[in-house]
Formats: structure tokens, sequence, C-alpha cells
């Protein structure tokens, strides 16, 4: 297996064996002379957008605050202690999406987004931890990261911000352009900016079972099909009216204990639940429309790949597209499986595909999910 720069020299097999989930890991010049994709400005522009999500955190006179934009204007470049936060930029930027690409050595149904940190001198949000892990990368200037393995998780009361109230580094390290910070989850950390500096951060989805139930209970109740209705042709006379029976508890508890799932159903509800685009994405459809033929013409000479925005997922005989699912033919499969793990297929794979997946890929094409390379 492969030794990654990225991860210090080590292989994705070492990595997740050593660090993953389990004890951070620091790796100096992880990508050699990185520079930012965006300037401080293309960030503030950002920032100011609607459709995409930001928060600015300030830390004037000692006094915690956190607004989320969008902001028509962000305090001036010269005043020290505040951050921006620009969440998802790899929906929105092709050199942010292609960054993030690199860490797919890891599945796609746990990479989450690339958020960018914008802080002024001494700028930062505070002793805090994540429930999910994260690669720290310095993409500007430099930031102090102070971190340990906290197990008192108190916050201080009352602040709009969530910050460790014992706070206890045991670790302390300079980051510099090109150096990366691997962090496992509830690790606490305090990322201090010394001087101006950019950081990306490259999260993952760790939703929590409650919400995980929760979806799958409603994912339910649109398959779910139990025939009848309650009956009670043995009821006796009551001399307690309000009181709701024993026997009909029995009766509903038997009929609803008939409910049953296999893996299948749980695949199927995570394949659709893990691909569902957030409620702030929106997908851009082509200015104009294009028919079959002219789509098909276009992408046999240059191939497709995925919308930055599309989510695509397959298990099994199932594939999953921006929150939509169904059941792949054998002949399809294998066009459409590399379409999701390559997010792309070249103008060969549109040729030998077959006439289901060239009208899908049409059809997903007027909807922004796909564009031509």
């Amino acid at each position: 297996m492969k030794k990654l720069t990225l991860l210090g020299g080590l292989t994705t097999q070492q990595f997740l064996r050593d660090y993953w989930h389990k004890k951070p890991l620091l790796i100096r010049q992880a990508i050699p002379q990185f520079k930012p994709l965006l300037t401080r400005e293309e960030l503030a522009a950002m920032a100011a957008r609607d459709d995409v999500e930001s928060r600015l955190v300030t830390h004037f006179g000692a006094r915690w605050q956190l607004k989320k934009g969008p902001f028509d204007q962000l305090p001036p470049f010269s005043k020290k202690a505040w951050t921006t936060l620009i969440q998802g930029v790899n929906l929105h930027h092709d050199g942010a999406d292609a960054l993030m690409q690199q860490f797919r050595f890891l599945p796609d149904a746990r990479l989450d987004d690339l958020m960018i940190s914008y802080a002024t001198d001494t700028g930062g949000v505070g002793p805090h931890f994540d429930a999910y892990d994260v690669f720290l990368l310095q993409a500007h200037g430099k930031r102090l990261w102070r971190i340990g393995p906290q197990t008192d998780m108190t916050l201080v009361e009352g602040l709009p911000v969530k910050i460790l109230k014992n706070f206890k580094p045991e670790q302390e390290m300079v980051l510099e352009p090109g150096d990366m910070l691997y962090l496992p989850p509830h690790y606490a950390h305090d990322g201090i900016a010394v001087g101006e500096c950019m950081t990306y951060s490259i999260g993952f989805r760790t939703p929590s079972f409650q919400e995980l139930g929760e979806g799958f209970l409603q994912y339910l109740t649109e398959s779910v099909e139990l025939d009848g209705h309650y009956a009670d042709p043995d009821l006796a006379p009551t001399s307690k009216p309000a009181e709701i029976g024993s026997d009909m508890i029995t009766r509903v508890a038997t009929a609803i204990r008939k409910i049953r799932f296999a893996d299948d159903d749980i695949a199927i509800f995570l394949g659709e639940y893990l691909s569902e685009p957030k409620p702030s994405v929106f997908f851009d459809a082509p200015v104009r429309s294009t028919s079959l033929p002219r789509f098909l013409e276009r992408a046999e000479k240059r191939g497709v790949k995925l919308a930055r925005k599309t989510r695509m997922l397959y298990r099994g005989r199932h594939v999953f597209i921006n929150g939509d699912s169904f059941v792949a033919a054998s002949a399809d499969r294998r066009a459409l499986v590399k379409l999701a793990d390559r997010r792309g297929l070249d103008p060969e794979d549109i040729k030998a595909a077959s006439e289901d997946v060239r009208e899908a890929l049409h059809a997903w094409h007027e909807d922004g999910w796909i564009v031509l390379q």
C-alpha cells in the first residue's frame, strides 16, 4: 500500500490502525508549499452569500460573541481577535472540492465538508472539542494549537460559544502553511492565530444514533403496511370508561410487533440519508435545456463528472444520489459504480453505457447533478 505525504509517510492502513479515532497526528508539510485557495477578500464575499453557511466569532474586550451570516460587512482585517468560519467551501469552489477529494481514502459516507477559518491576530473560537474526526490544514500564516485528551468536558455557562471551563492542554505546536494536524473526536483543542491566518478543516460526519433512529423511523413510515383495523369482538362491560384497557394495549402491541426490517432496509435508509444534500444546498440547472441526442454527443466527446454538490453512494444493487435511490440492473451497475467512485465517466464509459444509464445521465445533467467534463 502506497505511503502518502498527506499522512506524513504513513500508509492509509497504518494511519487507520494507529491514529484514526485514537490519537492526534501532527504532519509537517503534509502538502508542501501549500498556498491558500481563496484570498481573505474572496472569503468575505462568500460570507455575504445567503447560500453559504458562515459564522463570526469575536473576542473583543474578553467578551465572546457569535453571529451567523450572511454578513454585509466583517470587522476590519486590521482589528485583532475575530474569526470567520465558512462552512462547505467545497460545494462552491473547484479548488476546495479537489482538495477534499484527497481525503477519499476514507468513505464518502463519512466525509462531510471543508470549512475555512480566517482569523486575525489572536483570533480563535476558544478551547473546545468536536464530536467528529478532523484534519486541520494550515493554509496561510501561523496558528498555535494547544491540545489535550480532556476528560472534564464541562462548559463555561452563559456563553454563545461552547468553551471548555477547565481546559488543560498537554501539547503545544505552531502550524505553518502545509502543516496538518489530525484530531480524533472529543480531543480538546484551542487554536490561536499568530498574526493573520487561515486554517482549512476537513471534517467527517458522525450522526448521533438518536438522529439515525429518528430518521429510520421516519423512513419506515413510508414502507410499513399493517393490514386490518382494531377490533374487540369479546369486549366486556366496564365500570371505568376512561381507562385504557389491558386487552386494547395487548392487541395494538401485537399488531405493531409485526413491523419487521432487515439489513437491506437499513442500507437503503443510510444510502438515502447520507446522500441527501444539506438543506442549504441548491443545484444549478443548465441555463438552456439540452436534448438527449445533443447531450450524448457532447458527453461522448468530453465525458461527465458529478457536480460539486452531488453526493453519490452505492450498496450492492442499490444506487443513491442526492437522496434518491433505485435498484441498478447488472448491465448498468458497472458504469454507475464507476461514476460514484471516480466522480466522473470518460467518453468511452458513456459510449459503453446502457441506454438506461445514458438517459439517467441526461436527466441528472438537466437537474444540475452532473456536468460535462
